[in-house]
């Protein structure tokens, strides 16, 4: 489980382009049936785990889209020596890291680089023929934008080959090679012959890589490209909204390039057709998965919760709502009743049995839902009184006041 959300979560490693184990984490949609894959490459000297790779996650799984994310060689959980990485190191682990998903799940479809990994995915797209879309947070327009970040040691790194260098609070070796690994990479010629669906976000505000980089990208790629600005988003999106809103898109964006998988193109039921629901351990937020479909479930935030999604009982009501709808417009249309639209109106509340002259209850308290029905069309009075009757009619109407058997039992 991340700190970002209630997708399913696992921790898997694979080995890289320099043959160390690297450390990953496969976020899958709650039900476990991905309609496609993302690999991700986070920023430079970051991680996996940095909250606005969990959160961009959240927001894919929720669309039915899987993402592996991994440590580069030397980074995080991952093995091996940071000091002998480079660009072109991290090129060969996200390759890698498409290939193991490619071997044990699916070849990833999209690829998603935040900063200098933004500039990692434009540079392996090429040797990766499933990927059909290409997306880029605060990316470098070149990887020698790394070079600002280091000039304050480049003298040193020049005389001595090596240095310490503090980046983001932390201390990290940097040798000549990655140095001159930088200026190797031609990526002005990888973004023209992408052939890949580009999408781009990047700050107008940011500190780090200047939106200028974003327009050399842009210009330098050919159709079909977009671009997305995140305003006064910072360059690491330590807003947990921005990185919401980017995974979001992104989503969006991406299903038109990911294809139809075979069983829905054939009308098949998902893989599981069971309603499935799953909360973490703080809060109540909830994601849910039904007929393949991606909902939310909270609580209002006087009760604790974030109020991100329906309650359950909204989504009681709602299912009495629809059914009411759909049943009264399937009735109108067999009749041919002039029925040109239902607008069911639904409130539930707990009422005292005692003032419930209807309810054979008459202690403690009852479950009230109020329904009011509007009827848009040139129907007369006795046509609107029957539809009003066959309101009551309605399958989940019928479950709700009959007698209901509700068979717990726990998976092991």
């Amino acid at each position: 489980m991340t700190a970002g959300g209630r997708m399913r979560s696992t921790k898997l490693q694979f080995q890289g382009s320099q043959g160390n184990l690297l450390s990953a984490r496969l976020d899958l949609p709650v039900d476990g049936s991905p309609m496609a894959y993302a690999l991700f490459a986070h920023c430079f000297t970051c991680t996996k785990n940095l909250k606005a790779v969990a959160y961009i996650s959240r927001a894919l799984t929720r669309q039915r889209i899987g993402v592996l994310r991994f440590d580069f060689t030397g980074l995080g959980d991952s093995e091996g020596d940071f000091a002998d990485t480079n660009f072109s190191s991290n090129v060969g682990d996200l390759v890698a890291a498409a290939r193991f998903l490619e071997a044990d799940y699916a070849a990833p479809r999209i690829l998603i680089g935040h900063s200098l990994g933004g500039a990692v995915v434009l540079q392996a797209a090429a040797k990766i023929p499933a990927c059909r879309a290409v997306a880029t947070i605060g990316a470098p327009a070149d990887p020698l934008h790394a070079n600002r970040l280091l000039h304050d040691h480049a003298d040193v790194i020049a005389e001595k080959g090596e240095a310490m260098v503090t980046l983001e609070g932390r201390d990290f070796k940097i040798k000549q090679q990655f140095l001159d690994d930088l200026e190797r990479p031609r990526m002005a010629a990888a973004i023209k012959n992408l052939k890949k669906a580009l999408l781009i976000f990047h700050s107008p505000v940011d500190q780090i890589v200047g939106i200028e980089n974003a327009a050399g990208i842009f210009q330098a790629a050919r159709h079909p490209k977009s671009f997305v600005s995140l305003d006064r988003a910072d360059h690491l999106l330590t807003d947990s909204a921005d990185a919401e809103y980017v995974g979001t898109v992104t989503a969006a964006w991406a299903r038109k390039y990911m294809g139809r998988p075979e069983a829905e193109k054939a009308g098949k039921p998902p893989v599981d057709p069971r309603v499935t629901a799953r909360i973490g351990n703080t809060g109540f937020r909830t994601e849910i998965m039904a007929n393949g479909l991606s909902l939310v479930a909270d609580e209002p935030l006087a009760v604790g919760g974030t109020n991100t999604g329906p309650t359950p009982y909204d989504y009681l009501t709602a299912g009495l709502g629809a059914c009411t709808a759909m049943t009264l417009h399937m009735y109108a249309d067999r009749k041919k009743w002039p029925l040109e639209e239902v607008v069911v109106h639904l409130s539930h509340a707990k009422v005292h049995a005692a003032d419930c002259q209807a309810c054979e209850s008459k202690e403690g308290r009852v479950d009230r839902i109020e329904r009011e029905v509007t009827l848009v069309g040139e129907l007369d009075e006795s046509q609107q009184q029957r539809l009003l009757e066959i309101a009551d009619r309605c399958p989940v109407h019928r479950t709700l006041i009959s007698e209901i058997m509700i068979d717990t039992r726990l998976k092991r």
